[in-house]
C-alpha cells in the first residue's frame, strides 16, 4: 500500500473536508503530515489517529496496533482506547481472523491501550488481510507535539535505525526470496525479530516530556518521508549527514539482497525527533532503556531536506509520500506464497 502525493491530497481529500461545517471543539483536523486529530470534548482533550495495515502477510494484529499507538505516542499522547477492523478474504479464513486478534490484543496490552470495539468480516475482493486501527488517548497542552513543530537551530535525530519494519515483512512475507538473494538463515533470523521490537510508545512519550519540538513515525516513505514532511510543516530545511544515520547490519544486507534505499523503506520501529541542542544529551540519558538516540543533522533556514555526504548533497523540495521502496518491491515480488498482484 503506498500513500497518495501531497498534491492529490488536497484536491481530492482536502479541498472537500473544507467544506464541513465548522466546529470549534476541533481543534486539529486532517492536515497533511500531522500525526493526530485533536478534540476539545469540553472535560479534556481527546487525540485519535488511524492507520491501515494491509502490505504484511504475517503480524498484521501486531504492526496494526504498534502503528497506531505509535503516531499517537509520536504528538506526546499515550494511547488508552482502540478500535479495530479487520477484514479477511474469505468465510473459511476464521482462523486467520483469530489469529490477528490475538496479536492485537498482545499489542495493545504492550502498548498499555485496550481494544474497545471494531468491526470484522471477509470480502472476496480482498487477496490478503486488511487492518486498521484507530488509537484515542487523553491529551495534554503541556506536552502535546506537532509534527510542524522543529525550529531553527534544533538537532535532528533518529531512534534505532532505519528500515526496519520494511525488512521484518520482507523477512516473514518473502523467505524463500530472502534465500534465493543470498541471505543467511541468520540474517532472516535477526530480521524476523525486529518486529518483535515496532513499539516507540515509552521513548515518545518521555521526549515529548523533556521538550521535543517535533516527533514524527516514519511509515511509508521512510526516514526520508518523515524528515521531508515534519521540514516542510515547519517551513525549514532539515540538514542531513548521511554517515551519521543508524543503520542495522542486517538491515544493510537486506538493502543489498534487494536492491532498497533504507531511506525510503518503511520503518515503524524508529523516531524522528527534533529537540532544542541543550536537551539532546539529557533525552539520549532517558530513552536509553527503550531506544538509542541518534543525533544525524540540524534544523536550518531555507525548506527541504538535504542529505550531505563526503561524496555529494542531495536536496530534496518537498514531502514524497507515493515513493516507498517495500511497496515497490511487493509490485516486483508479487503477493506472499508466489502469486503475483496485478499492480
Amino acid at each position: 500500500m503506498s500513500k497518495f502525493c501531497r498534491n492529490v491530497m488536497e484536491r481530492a481529500v482536502y479541498a472537500p473536508l473544507a467544506r464541513q461545517k465548522e466546529d470549534p471543539s476541533v481543534l486539529l483536523g486532517s492536515l497533511f503530515g500531522e500525526d493526530i486529530a485533536l478534540v476539545d470534548t469540553g472535560s479534556g482533550l481527546l487525540a485519535s489517529h488511524v492507520d491501515p495495515i494491509v502490505g504484511a502477510a504475517e503480524g498484521l494484529g501486531r504492526l496494526a496496533v504498534h502503528v497506531a499507538c505509535n503516531d499517537l505516542a509520536a504528538s506526546g499522547v499515550p494511547p488508552q482506547w482502540l478500535q479495530i477492523l479487520v477484514l479477511v478474504p474469505s468465510a473459511e479464513d476464521t482462523e486467520q481472523l483469530r489469529s490477528i486478534m490475538e496479536e492485537a490484543v498482545e499489542a495493545a496490552g504492550q502498548a498499555g491501550a485496550v481494544i474497545v470495539g471494531g468491526h470484522s468480516g471477509y470480502s472476496s475482493g480482498l487477496s490478503r488481510p486488511l487492518a486498521a486501527v484507530t488509537a484515542f488517548g487523553k491529551a495534554r497542552k503541556e506536552t502535546l507535539v506537532r509534527t510542524s513543530g522543529a525550529r531553527k537551530g534544533d538537532v535532528i535525530c533518529l531512534t534505532r535505525g532505519m528500515g526496519l519494519e520494511g525488512t521484518a515483512i520482507l523477512a516473514w512475507d518473502y523467505p524463500e526470496e530472502c534465500r534465493r538473494r543470498g541471505l543467511s538463515k541468520e540474517d532472516v533470523e535477526k530480521a524476523k525479530i525486529l518486529a518483535e521490537d515496532l513499539s516507540v510508545v515509552p521513548e515518545a512519550l518521555r521526549l515529548a516530556e523533556l521538550g521535543a519540538t517535533a516527533m514524527h513515525d516514519p511509515t511509508r516513505g521512510g526516514v526520508l518521508e518523515a524528515f521531508l514532511e515534519m521540514a516542510w510543516g515547519a517551513k525549514t530545511c532539515f540538514r542531513i549527514q548521511r554517515e551519521q544515520l543508524p543503520l542495522l547490519p542486517v538491515v544493510r544486507n537486506f538493502a543489498r539482497a534487494f536492491g532498497f534505499d533504507p531511506l525510503r523503506m518503511i520503518s515503524s520501529g524508529a523516531l524522528a525527533v527534533t529537540l532544542p541542542r541543550e536537551k539532546v544529551a539529557q533525552a539520549s540519558q532517558t530513552i536509553a532503556p527503550w531506544a538509542s538516540l541518534y543525533p544525524v543533522g540540524i534544523v536550518e533556514e531555507g525548506r527541504g531536506v538535504r542529505i550531505s555526504s563526503e561524496s555529494e548533497e542531495v536536496f530534496f523540495s518537498e514531502p514524497e509520500p507515493e515513493k516507498d521502496e517495500l511497496a515497490r518491491l511487493q509490485l516486483l515480488l508479487g503477493a506472499p506464497g508466489g502469486e503475483k498482484e496485478s499492480p
